[in-house]
């Protein structure tokens, strides 16, 4: 589906930490008309910059001098850099836990304003998929990587009542081309939804720490975005156009965590090193 908006003027300078992930790659090109310059960085090696419009620059979140660097001359920050699966702690702490104080320090002193944070649905995992929730729900991270997603939430939180630094948490569902099991019906999110999420994130003023679920127009949603409604997203896709794809596949066990918890199988990875 292509957006049908009003063109946005765009940023000087965008910068996208991991660029080099599942969605990064679908990002590098849909952001390309919010930017001048699309700064794209990971860890993992990037493809070479098509044009002037590109910057590369591979960068270790978990390295404070090159994310300042990194983030030098930037107008606004979609961070979505760091380990995006269920992991040891230990893993999951350099890129995920000092990774995002890294952004953070960097964005107070170059004077950056606005920040995009991929948060997760699984900050709140250890729900039950009969429970609905908003923005004010308790968080129930579902793992190592939740509680990473939770304590960025809190760093915005704070990096705003202290600094002034405004960023819209997405607390992204399942944003792949098709869901792939029953319980993405629930949480699915087009590219195309999350790519108009994002024009809305960045443009939008005065958001303050907004938290979002990131999710499309499903039939059978598990979450309230009333407390974002400022934001003035507007889903346009649905799950219910794969309903017959994927309801043949066989029904997962009565106590399996997929079919129990919004958090999935995250709630069961682990524990590590035993």
């Amino acid at each position: 589906m292509t957006s049908t908006s009003t063109p946005r003027a765009p940023f000087n300078r965008l910068l996208l930490t991991g660029a080099a992930g599942g969605l990064g790659k679908v990002l590098r090109e849909r952001l390309r008309p919010y930017a001048n310059v699309l700064r794209l960085s990971d860890i993992a090696a990037l493809a070479p910059a098509v044009d002037d419009r590109e910057e590369v620059m591979l960068c270790d979140l978990a390295d404070k001098h090159a994310v300042h660097q990194l983030v030098e001359g930037v107008d606004a920050i979609l961070h979505f850099g760091g380990v995006s699966v269920e992991r040891p702690f230990e893993e999951i702490l350099g890129a995920n836990i000092c990774g995002v104080f890294h952004i953070y320090e960097a964005a107070r002193r170059h004077g950056v304003k606005r920040v995009i944070f991929a948060s997760s649905n699984h900050v709140i995992g250890f729900y039950k998929q009969d429970e609905h929730l908003d923005a004010s729900s308790a968080r129930r991270p579902d793992g190592y990587y939740g509680l990473s997603k939770s304590y960025g939430e809190d760093m915005a939180s704070f990096y705003f009542d202290r600094y002034g630094i405004e960023t819209v948490s997405i607390r992204i569902g399942s944003s792949f081309p098709e869901p792939q099991n029953r319980r993405m019906m629930h949480t699915w999110l087009s590219f195309d939804d999350l790519t108009q999420l994002l024009e809305h994130s960045l443009y939008t003023p005065n958001v303050g720490h907004t938290v979002v679920y990131g999710m499309s127009a499903n039939k059978d949603v598990w979450w309230d975005n009333r407390f974002a409604s400022h934001l003035g997203f507007a889903a346009k896709d649905s799950s219910e156009i794969f309903r017959e794809k994927v309801e043949a596949q066989p029904l997962p066990a009565a106590d399996d965590p997929a079919r129990i918890y919004q958090g999935g199988a995250f709630v069961a990875a682990g524990p590590f090193g035993d």
